[in-house]
């Protein structure tokens, strides 16, 4: 099957931390070929394992992460949403990070639906897919 979700940050994050059963459940209704990264996530990520009072067992888990879910690589049409969103956002004075702002333009640029746990921002891109698997 084709990737339809990409992860964001904060999603990672939460399932490594807490392995919520609402998420595994989530989870468990699809392959992970449906599930994918992006590649700012994943620098977003061992960013916090460098940070991290572990970092090479962070980085490990990280690892073993990206066995299971496939890392998006950057575009140019992503490099085009980007450029669209940003305008937008700045014009409407609704900005949003740039990390998000970078994430948010890729899922929209593949088509895919954002999951995350930060609906609150993300909500802000019109036309942006975005479902939090957290929520029961």
């Amino acid at each position: 099957m084709p990737v339809r979700y990409l992860l964001d940050t904060n999603i990672c994050i939460y399932i490594a931390k807490y392995n919520p059963p609402e998420v595994r459940e989530r989870f468990a209704q699809h392959t992970v070929d449906e599930l994918a990264m992006s590649v700012i996530t994943l620098g977003e990520l061992y960013h916090g394992a460098e940070k991290s009072q572990s970092p090479k067992k962070a980085s490990a888990a990280i690892e073993q992460l990206i066995n299971v879910i496939q890392v998006i690589p950057m575009t140019e049409p992503v490099a085009q949403q980007y450029g669209k969103i940003r305008a937008k956002l700045e014009k409407a004075g609704q900005t949003i990070g740039n990390n998000d702002l970078w994430i948010a333009s890729h899922a929209k640029a593949e088509g895919l639906v954002l999951v995350t746990n930060n609906e609150r921002e993300f909500k802000r891109v019109a036309g942006l897919k975005v479902e939090n698997w957290a929520k029961s």
